[in-house]
């Protein structure tokens, strides 16, 4: 992908910008935080890719708690929003900009019920082997904050990191559903809502013994 594919804006969608998403039926969506605890981490990207290839990025300025051309996407009922590891995506978003993401799909819960014959979900050895791409995580781990300079390298990341996801998200799905997994798989992504709260109220090992 060029950057040239890659559309970034500050703040929100535009209202054009909206209007192309909401008439996907699947979109993928992903973060970019400043770590990995929402209550402590800002939220700095959210990245979107539709099934046309089209992938825009949002910076969110610190301090900003509200986006709302982006939460009636996220939560528009007649769009499937796709993410890899979903229960972070989904806490951020919520304790950032007040979304509740509705409804989800996530390739990791999807890969680890699905690909029974690996230990390897993150989402660079999912892509490798569904998509024969080889992604590069190098800027994984960088400075997401400076939002308005950010490199090269971090932009095509961010880009890639929702490009290829919809593909997965395809051949994940027909996985579930050949191995009979496909109805627990949804019962997964119904309760994830519910974990969301329970990990932004800071409850931990709740259901262990």
């Amino acid at each position: 992908m060029t950057l040239q594919d890659f559309h970034v804006g500050d703040g929100d969608l535009s209202a054009a910008v909206l209007a192309e998403y909401l008439k996907s039926h699947t979109i993928a969506v992903d973060t970019e935080t400043m770590g990995l605890l929402p209550q402590r981490d800002r939220l700095c990207l959210v990245q979107l890719c539709n099934i046309e290839g089209q992938v825009t990025a949002i910076r969110i300025a610190r301090g900003q708690t509200a986006a709302p051309n982006l939460k009636t996407l996220l939560e528009s009922e007649n769009v499937l929003k796709v993410f890899h590891f979903a229960r972070f995506d989904l806490a951020t978003l919520r304790h950032n900009l007040g979304i509740q993401v509705k409804p989800v799909f996530c390739t990791k819960i999807a890969s680890k019920l699905a690909r029974t014959y690996t230990n390897r979900h993150g989402l660079k050895d999912v892509v490798l082997e569904l998509e024969q791409i080889e992604l590069d995580k190098s800027a994984q781990s960088s400075d997401w904050g400076n939002a308005a300079n950010l490199s090269e390298v971090q932009l095509n990341y961010a880009a890639n990191d929702v490009r290829y996801l919809l593909g997965v998200q395809q051949k994940l799905m027909a996985m579930l559903k050949r191995e009979d997994r496909w109805e627990i798989a949804q019962e997964c992504f119904q309760v994830l809502p519910t974990l969301v709260t329970l990990d932004l109220l800071q409850f931990k090992d709740l259901f262990e013994h």
